[in-house]
């Protein structure tokens, strides 16, 4: 049962969740989609616990507040990004460029490649840019992967992840149902992208960006993880020379976290200022030789 469950986990999650939001989009009752996202976190949770990859990463480190709060406070900026998105279109859209008359799934699809481009394009540069990589290093600090971490940014970061996202999808006139359709759709892919459950891809795993990918942009070795950007696809990753997999390297709680920086602030009122704070890194561990 459980080797069947980690072989559909990915593709069942994904799709069934979407796909119900779907539902209730098309009955024109969007306030269905918190009974979807809710229901996607326990899930979460719930496999997590029954079928991890790795079992220590179920255990709080004392973390929980923190992320619960990372979660409110980014999914709450989503809300009110939502909110003023009819303004924005009508100010800042080019009339018609929009097709509207493709089915609603497929302006999903559309909606998900534009904004997973911009998304990703923008978390390259959070590896490049020094005051980015400050707000995006809150991040990268954790020392466990479960499905949480995806909405653990600091809320800067977050909002200029959204504006890269969604800012092209404005200008082409995005329908509010669309923009709350993706929205959720990027919730669930976070969940799947940070996942502890023992799921297997495949040859999915060159094309999604779920969590056995992109685990290894959680390396704590440097520049080593700076690789898998790619929030929905690893498309990106391969136009941008940055796709890495090493399918047999069982990843564990010692190659996560930032090397050079192991007394990274844990609350979560320090990391919101640890941007803005001088700080002195250390030297980077070597990077074992498996995944060189």
């Amino acid at each position: 049962m459980k080797r069947l469950v980690s072989w559909l986990y990915a593709p069942v999650f994904f799709a069934g969740f979407i796909g119900w939001a779907l539902a209730y989009v098309q009955a024109r009752q969007p306030q269905g989609l918190l009974l979807v996202f809710a229901s996607a976190v326990a899930v979460s949770f719930l496999v997590e616990q029954w079928l991890p990859y790795e079992r220590q990463w179920n255990r709080s480190l004392g973390d929980r507040r923190r992320d619960t709060l990372h979660a409110l406070v980014n999914e709450s900026l989503n809300a009110a990004g939502l909110l003023i998105l009819p303004g924005l279109t009508a100010l800042l859209a080019f009339e018609g460029l929009w097709p509207r008359g493709w089915p609603l799934w497929e302006q999903l699809l559309l909606a998900i490649v534009v904004a997973d481009a911009g998304i990703t394009l923008m978390h390259y540069a959070s590896h490049r840019v020094a005051p980015l990589w400050r707000l995006h290093a809150v991040h990268h600090s954790v020392q466990r992967l479960y499905g949480f971490n995806g909405l653990m940014k600091h809320p800067l970061h977050q909002m200029l992840e959204a504006t890269a996202g969604l800012l092209p999808l404005i200008l082409l006139g995005i329908p509010l149902d669309v923009a709350q359709l993706l929205a959720l759709a990027i919730a669930v892919q976070l969940l799947l992208q940070h996942s502890n459950v023992a799921m297997r891809l495949g040859p999915l795993r060159w094309v999604f960006a779920w969590a056995p990918v992109h685990r290894f942009h959680h390396m704590k070795y440097g520049r080593a993880g700076d690789v898998n950007f790619g929030l929905f696809f690893n498309l990106w990753d391969w136009l941008l020379g940055t796709a890495f997999d090493r399918p047999r390297y069982r990843m564990g709680p010692g190659d996560l976290g930032i090397g050079s920086r192991p007394d990274f602030p844990r609350d979560y009122v320090a990391q919101l200022r640890d941007p803005f704070a001088t700080v002195k890194s250390g030297k980077e561990p070597p990077l074992p030789q498996d995944l060189r």
